[in-house]
């Protein structure tokens, strides 16, 4: 598949994704003791250690489970998980940083997104996203959830 260079409408502030079905496929693996697990893939890793050192990158999540927190501290982002309200989470970060809503890009795939992207500059989704959110966004990338959706975004939008 080529990809087709895109270019952001403006330069970004921050970037901001979901974890489940974005970092991961949306499935959750669980083992006999209910410790839950996910699958995450390496390219994302690497395309979000490049984003890390050029724009500020951030995982909201509403997902409570540790797994989070796990993935972000091993890629040296910040995470905010737990989160009732993504919009809210989303206005407070920005507020107490000083950035605008209007430079920062979300990606997303589920409804309960919707509300953070729409308030934001820029919204992406991977391909597998909410049949809602996939009409909402500004741009559907061609990988799914898990597949290497940060890396994508990171070729087309900024030249990785």
């Amino acid at each position: 598949m080529q990809l087709i260079k895109k270019t952001l409408p403006f330069q970004p502030e921050l970037i901001a994704c979901d974890f489940d079905g974005v970092l991961t496929d949306n499935r959750v693996y669980i083992d006999e003791n209910g410790i839950e697990s996910v699958v995450c893939n390496r390219s994302d890793g690497m395309a979000i250690d490049f984003l890390r050192r050029t724009i500020p990158f951030f995982i909201l999540s509403t997902e409570p489970n540790n797994v989070v927190v796990k993935r972000a501290e091993k890629l040296q982002i910040e995470c905010l998980n737990g989160l009732s309200d993504k919009r809210e989470a989303l206005l407070r970060l920005c507020k107490s940083r000083d950035i605008n809503l209007k430079r920062v890009v979300y990606i997303g795939n589920d409804i309960n997104d919707l509300e953070a992207m729409n308030i934001c500059g820029y919204s992406v989704a991977p391909s597998d996203a909410h049949l809602r959110v996939l009409t909402e966004v500004d741009h559907v990338l061609g990988k799914r959830g898990g597949d290497g959706v940060i890396r994508e975004f990171c070729e087309v939008f900024l030249g990785m």
